[in-house]
């Protein structure tokens, strides 16, 4: 069931790729090399905020090629969004 769904539906710029990972799970989608940092952790998670603002039944994931900074990963999983590894 996996596909991309528009970001403006949920109030975030269109810069920002979401995919459907399943029935209940939206994915915000970061493909880079660059190790994922405290800074982007607090933007995803005002990200998931508008998306749980717009859709409360909705879990929020993230689904990134890059690796995550170990604190950041504890963040995130605090916050209850999903760390999802992404093949390159």
């Amino acid at each position: 069931m996996s596909g991309d769904i528009a970001s403006k539906d949920f109030g975030l710029p269109p810069r920002i790729v979401l995919e459907q990972v399943d029935s209940n799970t939206v994915a915000i989608v970061i493909k880079r090399k660059s190790r994922i940092i405290m800074a982007d952790g607090r933007k995803i998670v005002a990200q998931a905020e508008k998306i749980q603002k717009s859709r409360p039944e909705v879990n929020v994931a993230l689904k990134t090629t890059a690796p995550v900074c170990s604190k950041t990963k504890k963040f995130l999983t605090d916050e209850g969004i999903q760390v999802i590894s992404a093949d390159r």
